[in-house]
Order: structure tokens, then C-alpha cells, then sequence
């Protein structure tokens, strides 16, 4: 292996031509390439695919166009809440971290918590504490909040007996890669589900979820409807999947959105091996999405048919 690949997400959802205004079309594709450029840059100097991962993925943090950090989606009380994860492939070490308030880069948070602690999965004020204590930088909860998030949480307590999920975008971000050594590596952030209740926690910061990585398979990365990927066990049965019957990476994640659409469940996933092969499968009118590698230039895409 001397080649590199990354494969990143915005999220699934509801998106569809003339859906979307131009100017939110050319803002998803812009911060999509801006999360490519961050994470590209440091595969095509030979970096590692973990540090290649946590750049793109920080990047679509601080962008408000996504629910991830910055433009993250408010709960039913009105607060941000966000969830992280990050995986190694090469020693499937791992860090999450759910319900994070005032850190501005729960993916750096979860980097941390792999790195520098004795635990997995870190949550709620304890996880802040943890950021803290170990010098990731801080953010006000008033930093994380945007106009538009605000008016689609209004317009859900308003119509409380509305679907959940009719309608709705699922905004989490995710990146996977591979670098020039053949070591892979997953990364997933997410502020949930708007008018969220009761501390619920999706599919991203769960490890084998949401978020897995498996030099020995694939890494993978999940948006969507956390519950049905959580049942499913989706990120590490792809995996499982690869390494034990031989399914190709493309087969493996087509598989596995199919399955999730026989069971109810809608979003999507970015998944990419040791190989170099990345890929990406949904069964959502649209997902963010975009990839790039050492022999291949940069690509986004929103909408199905692209």
C-alpha cells in the first residue's frame, strides 16, 4: 500500500434538488471541501490516517451548515449537547465522549480521552471536566448555537404530534481514511437529534455503531437514525463482515443500508479499507459526502443522483 484515501460525511437526510437554495447547496459543498482540503493535506504529506480524520472532521465542527459542534441542533430544553468518537485501526484504540456542552472540538476531546486516559467513553459534565483538566480548548455554550437551529426547534414543539423524523436532515459529520502505511481510521461528531429528550445518545459515539476502525477490514462512519445503527451494531458488523466472508468494502456497506432499510431505518455511511477503496452507500433522498485520494481528485456530492 503506498496510496492514501479519505472519504468524509455531512450527513443523510431529506435533501433533494431544489430543496435546498443555492445558497445552501454551494455552502454544504464548500465546508465539504474545505473538511477534504484539511484532511488531504496531511495524508498527501505522508501523515497518519487518525490525524487526517480529526483535522476534516474539526473542520466541519466549527462550519454551522452542519449538526456537529458549532450549528449543532438544540434539545427539547433548549441546550446543545454533542457527541464524538474517534477510532485507530492499527490497534482498534478508541475515545468517545457524549452530552459535551462547552468543548468546542468533542472530536479532540475523544482523540484525548483515547489518549490520554484509562477509558473508552466519557459523558455529559464529567466529559467537559475531563477537556478541561487536559487543556482542550473550551467554548461558551452560546457558541455553538445558530438562528436556523433555534427556528427548527420552535418549529418542533410546536407541532408535537408531527413524525419525529418527517422531513428531518441528519446532520452528523464523519470522516474515515487510509494512509500511505495501510493503517485506517474512523471519526464521527454529531449534536443529535433536534428536540432530543432524557439525554438520548445516538449510534455516533458508540464504538462498533456508529463509529469502527480495523486495519485488518475497514473504518466506517454512520449518519442517520441512531437507534436502528445502534440495533444493528452497523460500523463493526461491516467490518466483521469483510474480515470473516470476504465481502468487499462497496458489498459490505450495500449490504448493511439494505438491511437497515428492511428493519425501518434510514441514513447512510462512509466506509473505506486497507486497500484504498472507499465508498459510500444511503437510502436517503440525499447525504453530504465527498472523498479524495492519492489517485483521485476531490469530490462532493449532496443529492442522490450525483
Amino acid at each position: 500500500m503506498t496510496g492514501w484515501t479519505l472519504v468524509i460525511h455531512g450527513g443523510s437526510g431529506s435533501m433533494t434538488r431544489g430543496v435546498l437554495s443555492t445558497a445552501d447547496d454551494n455552502a454544504g459543498r464548500a465546508g465539504l471541501a474545505a473538511a477534504l482540503d484539511a484532511g488531504g493535506d496531511i495524508l498527501r504529506g505522508g501523515g497518519s490516517a487518525l490525524d487526517a480524520v480529526e483535522a476534516a472532521v474539526r473542520v466541519m465542527e466549527d462550519d454551522p451548515v452542519f449538526n456537529a459542534g458549532r450549528g449543532s441542533v438544540f434539545t427539547a430544553e433548549g441546550r446543545i449537547e454533542c457527541d464524538a468518537a474517534i477510532m485507530d485501526g492499527s490497534g482498534r484504540t478508541a475515545g468517545a465522549v457524549a452530552g459535551v456542552r462547552t468543548t468546542r472540538h468533542p472530536v479532540s476531546l475523544a482523540r484525548e480521552v483515547m489518549t490520554n486516559s484509562a477509558h473508552v467513553f466519557l459523558a455529559g459534565a464529567g466529559a467537559d471536566s475531563f477537556a478541561r483538566a487536559h487543556g482542550v480548548e473550551a467554548a461558551e455554550p452560546a457558541w455553538f448555537e445558530t438562528v436556523e437551529r433555534r427556528r427548527q426547534l420552535d418549529e418542533i414543539l410546536a407541532n408535537p404530534d408531527a413524525p419525529f423524523d418527517s422531513g428531518m436532515k441528519y446532520g452528523t459529520v464523519g470522516a474515515v481514511a487510509v494512509d500511505s502505511a495501510g493503517h485506517v481510521a474512523a471519526a464521527t461528531s454529531t449534536g443529535g437529534l433536534t428536540g432530543k429528550r432524557w439525554g438520548r445518545v445516538g449510534d455516533s459515539p458508540l464504538i462498533g455503531a456508529g463509529t469502527y476502525a480495523d486495519d485488518r477490514a475497514a473504518a466506517v462512519s454512520c449518519t442517520g437514525a441512531g437507534e436502528f445503527f445502534i440495533r444493528l451494531g452497523v460500523a463493526h458488523e461491516i467490518c466483521a463482515r469483510i474480515r470473516l466472508t470476504g465481502l468487499s468494502v462497496d458489498d459490505a456497506a450495500r449490504e448493511m443500508i439494505a438491511e437497515l432499510g428492511v428493519m425501518g431505518g434510514k441514513g447512510g455511511l462512509i466506509a473505506v479499507g486497507p486497500d484504498g477503496v472507499g465508498t459510500w452507500n444511503f437510502n436517503t433522498p440525499g447525504m453530504y459526502r465527498g472523498r479524495v485520494s492519492s489517485h483521485r481528485q476531490a469530490e462532493v456530492a449532496i443529492y442522490g443522483d450525483e
